[in-house]
C-alpha cells in the first residue's frame, strides 16, 4: 500500500511539477531546455538595450552594406518566422570597421559591425552569420542561462517558481547587451561552448531554408580563424567558445542534411508573411 504523501511535501511537488512544464524544445535540435523567463518583459529590455547600441555606435552609410543587409535578414526573418512569431524586426549596420561582430536579441533586434564584412562579403555568408546570431534567440539561449541563475539564486524549486516570469525585471541594458554579446568586441564570450554549437548547427539548417548556400558557414569560419590568427586568446578549456577549428568540423558534419534543406528551397520559395 502506497504512502500518502506528507502536506509538506506539496508545494515542493507542485513547484516541481511547474518547473517541468517550463521546459521549451529547442528548435531543429529538439532539445529540452529550461525557461522560467517572461518573454515580453526580455524583448522589452533587449529593445532598450538595442536602442543603447544605437545610441552610442554610428550609423553606417554604405547603403549597399545597408540592403544587403535588409534583404538577407529579411529573408531569414521569414523561414523564422513560427519559432519568432512576435518579433519586430530591425537589422542595423554599424560604421565600426574594425570590429568583426554581429548579435541578435529577443524581438528580433539585429545588429552588424561593419568590420564582419571582412569575413563575411556575399549574401550566403552574411547569412550564414545573421542566421547562426538569430538561432541564440530562437534557441532562448539568454532565457535559459536566466532560467539557471534564477533556479541557483532561489536555492530550491519553490523559490524558483516564485521568481517565475519577473526574470527580465532586474536586468539592466548594460547587461542584457553582455548577455547577447552585443559589444562591439570580437573577443565578447556571451555563449559557452554547447550554445555556439548549437546555434551553429541551427543557423545553417536556417540558412538553407532561407535558400542561402550552407557551405558559405565554412568560407566565413575558415576567414575568421586567418583573420584572428595570432590573437592572444584563452586556452581551449578556459575559454567558453569551441575552437574553430573544432566549430568546423561539426559544420561539415551538419552540411549533408543542410544541402539537402538547401536544394528544397530551390524548389519551394521561403514562406512569405502577410502583414
Amino acid at each position: 500500500m502506497l504512502k500518502p504523501f506528507p502536506p509538506a511535501a506539496f508545494p515542493s511537488l507542485l513547484a516541481l511539477g511547474v518547473l517541468l512544464s517550463s521546459c521549451y524544445q529547442v528548435p531543429v535540435t529538439g532539445r529540452k531546455a529550461l525557461d522560467l523567463t517572461s518573454d515580453t518583459e526580455l524583448a522589452k529590455v533587449s529593445a532598450a538595450a538595442f536602442d543603447e547600441v544605437k545610441s552610442k555606435h554610428s550609423r553606417s552609410k554604405d547603403q549597399a552594406r545597408i540592403d544587403q543587409l535588409q534583404r538577407v535578414g529579411g529573408k531569414i526573418a521569414k523561414v523564422v518566422f513560427w519559432d519568432m512569431p512576435n518579433a519586430d524586426w530591425e537589422f542595423v549596420v554599424f560604421d565600426e570597421p574594425k570590429q568583426i561582430n554581429a548579435f541578435a536579441m529577443a524581438g528580433g533586434k539585429v545588429g552588424v559591425f561593419s568590420g564582419l564584412f571582412k569575413i563575411a562579403n556575399t549574401d550566403d555568408e552574411l547569412a550564414a552569420v545573421i542566421a547562426h546570431e538569430i538561432a541564440h534567440v530562437t534557441a532562448r539561449h539568454v532565457h535559459e542561462r536566466l532560467s539557471q541563475e534564477m533556479l541557483a539564486e532561489a536555492g530550491n524549486v519553490v523559490g524558483a517558481v516564485g521568481l517565475m516570469g519577473v526574470g527580465a525585471g532586474s536586468l539592466t541594458t548594460s547587461t542584457i547587451m553582455g548577455l547577447y554579446g552585443s559589444s562591439a568586441s570580437m573577443q565578447m564570450l556571451a555563449y559557452d561552448r554547447a550554445k555556439e554549437k548549437e546555434a551553429d548547427y541551427i543557423g545553417i539548417m536556417y540558412a538553407a531554408r532561407a535558400g542561402y548556400n550552407p557551405e558559405a558557414a565554412l568560407t566565413v569560419m575558415e576567414r575568421l580563424e586567418a583573420e584572428t590568427a595570432g590573437t592572444p586568446s584563452p586556452p581551449v578549456f578556459a575559454s567558453t567558445h569551441p575552437p574553430t577549428s573544432e566549430r568546423i568540423t561539426e559544420i561539415q558534419a551538419a552540411l549533408p542534411k543542410a544541402l539537402e534543406l538547401y536544394q528544397k528551397s530551390a524548389i519551394k520559395p521561403a514562406p512569405t508573411v502577410l502583414k
